[in-house]
Formats: C-alpha cells, structure tokens, sequence
C-alpha cells in the first residue's frame, strides 16, 4: 500500500521548483572567453575571417548554379556572421570584465605596498633626525683631525725646545725653555 500524501503545510515555505541546469565552473569558463576574446583580437583572425568571407563569397558568386549554397543576396553568410558577432561580443565583454577585476585587485595591492612604503619611509625619517640630535655632540672627522694636528704641532714644539736647551751652555738660563715640562 502508497503512503498517504501529507498535506503541505502552511506555515513553512515551500521548496522552490527550479529547472535543475548543469553546472559550470565559472572560473574555467571566463578563462576560455578570455582566449577566445585573445584569438578574436588578432591580425590572424581578421586575415582568416577575411579569406574565408571572400571564399563564401567568390563561390557563391562564380560556381555554377547547382554548386551553390547561398544563392541569395549572402543571407547565409549574414546569418553566420551575425551569430559569430553576437557570441563574441559577450565573450569579448566577460574578459574585460575579468581584466578590469585584475587590474583592480593589482591596483589595492599596489596602493597597499605604497601606503606601506610611505609608513616605512617616515619611520626611517624620524630614526634618522633622531640619531642626528643624538649625535649632535659627537666629536666629527675634521674636528679629530684638527685636534690631533694641533697636538702634533705642540708635540713638535717641544721637541724643538728640548733640543734647545741641550745645545745652550749650562751656566746660562735658557728663555725659551719650557717651565712646565
């Protein structure tokens, strides 16, 4: 025996009735409208396209009758270019889509990196007016040099004054003689 239907109830939604479409992963479907957008933005396909509308054409125009098959004013031929060009336009606007999403996302990316790199810069900055002040008192280069250059002067007056002295007689005093040393 059938199991009894039960009878809907009211107070909860029902499922909803939808076609069940296969399904698609969108990711590998904008990657192929990408290379087809990429292929149909070439000089070898308007070469192709080109040869192939001159051949459709130029048979259409010169075989015999019987040998024809779009023997009226091209509506054949129409009717595949129109079908071609209402593919490709959205094919050609989901890569643009795409690009415009990459172009995004690498322009945050780069306004972070900046945002981090002007951060950085300023810390760098004040690192360095900070190490300036502390070094305000450190003795500098030429101010070394010029001290040590001054002591070698007085280091060589000295001498010069020993020698002096050695070289006056020992009875008489000698004026130049340094009191200190």
């Amino acid at each position: 025996m059938a199991e009894p239907r039960q009878a809907p109830r009211l107070d909860q939604p029902r499922e909803p009735r939808r076609l069940k479409l296969p399904r698609f992963d969108p990711e590998s479907f904008g990657r192929w409208s990408e290379a087809i957008a990429r292929a149909l933005g070439t000089a070898r396909f308007l070469v192709y396209m080109s040869v192939f509308i001159l051949l459709w054409v130029g048979w259409n125009t010169l075989a015999p009758s019987g040998w024809r098959f779009d023997p009226y004013t091209f509506t054949f031929l129409t009717l595949i270019l129109s079908l071609q060009a209402s593919y490709a336009a959205p094919l050609i606007l989901l890569a643009q889509n795409r690009q415009a999403d990459r172009d995004r996302l690498s322009l945050e990316e780069d306004r972070r990196r900046a945002a981090a790199q002007k951060a950085d810069t300023e810390y760098l900055t004040r690192e360095i007016a900070s190490l300036r002040l502390a070094i305000g008192e450190v003795a500098t280069r030429d101010f070394l040099r010029s001290e040590l250059g001054r002591l070698a002067e007085e280091l060589e007056d000295r001498q010069r004054g020993k020698k002096k002295r050695s070289k006056a007689p020992s009875g008489e005093p000698d004026d130049h003689a340094d009191t200190d040393a």
